[in-house]
């Protein structure tokens, strides 16, 4: 059976089109007392940017601290606090920075309309009802996070998203002026989570011809900013918010692979971001993506990266099981790399192996 695919609702494109901001939310502000929840990264507190956002006398803001990864915890704690207001559900949560923060603003609004914990969520089609109305602005391009259908949350248990038809954005702001500012070498790790999207998208049992078009589109545009020599133009700037898109929905018609269901482990135990750590796991795969890996090298060479060494020399055999336990569990991811009989390539050994070369 074919899945029958809600795709974002409305795309704002352009530069300084965030001014614009003000009349999309009022088109939801129907009602007199009507209110918008915003979502915004800590990156932006106590800056000028955060009086460009335009509130109004009865709406919310909370800076949102992204030192960890989205929690379920967290999701909960918000929505409870929003309900305990008596002031109904927001017309719209709006989430103003980078993966973290839309994710939260993608779950968060779910869980006003669906009973319980966002725990009995994490897993594909467990939402069943519509959430409010949600929009996302990055102000960092790479996670795909805009246009995803899923949102990546970090339970007790596991790391693993809502996913489903209910989890993509109502509306989204693509500002290339609002991702100039980003500091290396942040900005480098989290564009690196769209060049490895569009690896994994690309090479798989899952791929069609629908992913492949945009991911293949989104790769030779990656291509042209991260093996030139200046990075940083405002053109490369521009190149960069539009292969996060096409890379983030290339995965709706394809499936993310070896990295993000190993970087997922890793996460679990570490607590490193994702971009970061998905660099971490990609440097070790050869095995799976030997040209990609190379090109990824050469990437970091051209752009004087180091990425982090020795993140699990410190784990206890313990923790490396855990790592091994979380990666095992995303079938779906391993499927689309090795096929039907994954189990066969994919043991405890070969994932233990390279979790300790990490």
């Amino acid at each position: 059976m074919f899945r029958n695919l809600k795709p974002v609702g409305r795309i704002l494109y352009g530069r300084n089109s965030f001014d614009q901001l003000g009349d999309v939310l009022d088109e939801l502000r129907v009602e007199k007392n009507s209110f918008v929840l915003f979502l915004v990264d800590e990156y932006f507190e106590g800056k000028d940017f955060l009086k460009r956002i335009p509130m109004k006398a009865q709406d919310i803001l909370k800076i949102i601290d992204i030192t960890d990864e989205p929690k379920t915890k967290t999701v909960d704690e918000m929505v409870a606090e929003i309900k305990n207001l008596g002031i109904g559900f927001p017309v719209s949560v709006v989430g103003i920075g980078g993966g973290s923060v839309m994710d939260y603003a993608k779950a968060i609004r779910l869980m006003f309309t669906n009973e319980g914990s966002s725990v009995q969520y994490q897993g594909l089609d467990f939402i069943k009802n519509k959430g409010v109305h949600c929009t996302v602005i990055p102000t960092i391009s790479g996670t795909g996070a805009e246009v995803s259908i899923t949102t990546v949350l970090t339970g007790p248990v596991k790391k693993l998203g809502i996913k489903g038809n209910f989890t993509a954005a109502d509306q989204i702001v693509l500002d290339p002026e609002l991702i100039t500012t980003v500091p290396e070498p942040q900005r480098f790790y989290t564009a690196m989570d769209c060049y490895i999207h569009n690896v994994e998208a690309l090479n798989g049992y899952r791929r069609s011809v629908m992913g492949d078009s945009l991911g293949i589109e989104s790769l030779r545009i990656f291509r042209e900013i991260y093996l030139s020599k200046d990075t940083r133009t405002p053109e490369n700037e521009e190149k960069l918010m539009v292969a996060s898109y096409l890379g983030g929905l290339s995965l709706t018609y394809s499936e993310v692979g070896a990295c993000h269901a190993m970087s997922y482990g890793l996460a679990t135990v570490t607590n490193i971001h994702h971009g970061v750590g998905n660099c971490v796991v990609f440097n070790q795969l050869d095995e799976f993506y030997p040209d990609a890996v190379k090109e990824f090298r050469e990437m970091m060479t051209l752009n004087n990266i180091e990425i982090p060494r020795g993140v699990t020399a410190n784990c206890t055999p313990e923790e490396i099981d855990i790592m091994i336990d979380v990666s095992l569990t995303l079938v779906f991811m391993w499927q689309h790399v090795c096929g039907p009989e994954w189990q066969k390539i994919i043991t405890r050994d070969k994932l233990r192996g390279l979790f300790m070369k990490m």
